[in-house]
């Protein structure tokens, strides 16, 4: 081979391979639900954080919201989760048209909808029950108590959680609650798991995040989804608006575990 042929195969290969380094994976998102809830700030932040570390990893991520009259319009196929703030009954049947792909639910606590066990809604707000029990132990401990159970406190500070609340306070100038901590947090585990893996198919996804998926999201143990889709988490007990304790409670819960609030298995 000449030296002119050679030289030329060498540029090509050369920058061959800088189009293949600068390639990038796009991953997308859609939210469904109010464009003023809480939530969607949550997400927003997920997103922000998810393409910081994506510009080193050649990912970028993509989000579009809607709003739920708009459902029907729209075809779902290229996204790899959807992010609702919807009620059960919008989104039961929001689940049944996308079986193979991961619907989040950001707000719902109903009971009702984890012991239906709809296989692909991954339940990030705790239900009513997850919340009831974490108050009955605390009944335990302090009877005469009158706190909230709340999935997310803006003064949370362990486990890096006071990192959390600062990047969300400075980013949109409110402090961070139960909905927005949601929001960031199903995106969190997801573009985590893409950066992880490299899966980007929704199908994919959604047998990653019920089967292997531990997910720490700044409340200090290995958060994983029961099969009713709810996702394990301890329970913040706040009483004038400042953080008594947390559940399960140590030397109260019945199991001493996670497990000890909440629905654990399905209806059927």
């Amino acid at each position: 081979m000449s030296l002119k042929k050679s030289g030329y195969l060498f540029c090509v290969l050369f920058l061959s391979s800088i189009n293949i380094a600068n390639a990038v994976t796009e991953v997308d998102f859609i939210y469904i639900g109010d464009s003023e809830h809480d939530s969607l700030l949550g997400v927003k932040q997920g997103i922000d954080e998810a393409n910081l570390q994506g510009e080193f990893l050649g990912q970028k991520y993509n989000l579009e919201i809607v709003s739920k009259e708009k459902i029907e319009e729209y075809d779902f196929s290229k996204y790899i989760a959807i992010l609702t703030s919807l009620d059960s009954k919008q989104l039961i049947s929001l689940a049944k048209q996308l079986n193979n792909t991961p619907v989040f639910n950001l707000t719902d606590e109903s009971d009702d909808l984890r012991r239906n066990c709809i296989a692909n809604i991954l339940h990030i707000a705790p239900s009513n029950k997850m919340k009831s029990d974490a108050l009955k132990q605390l009944e335990i401990k302090k009877p005469a108590s009158k706190a909230n159970a709340q999935a997310w406190h803006y003064s949370f500070v362990k486990f890096a959680a006071r990192d959390l609340n600062k990047r969300f306070k400075k980013n949109f100038q409110v402090k961070m609650n139960d909905h927005s901590w949601a929001g960031w947090a199903a995106v969190k585990m997801t573009s985590d798991t893409v950066a992880r893996t490299q899966i980007t198919s929704p199908d994919d996804m959604l047998k990653y995040l019920k089967n292997e998926l531990t997910f720490d999201g700044q409340k200090g143990s290995d958060m994983n989804f029961r099969v009713t889709g709810q996702l394990r988490q301890l329970i913040i007990l706040v009483e004038n608006d400042k953080i008594i304790t947390e559940a399960p409670i140590r030397g109260i819960a019945k199991p001493p575990s996670l497990d000890s609030l909440g629905i654990l298995e399905c209806m059927n």
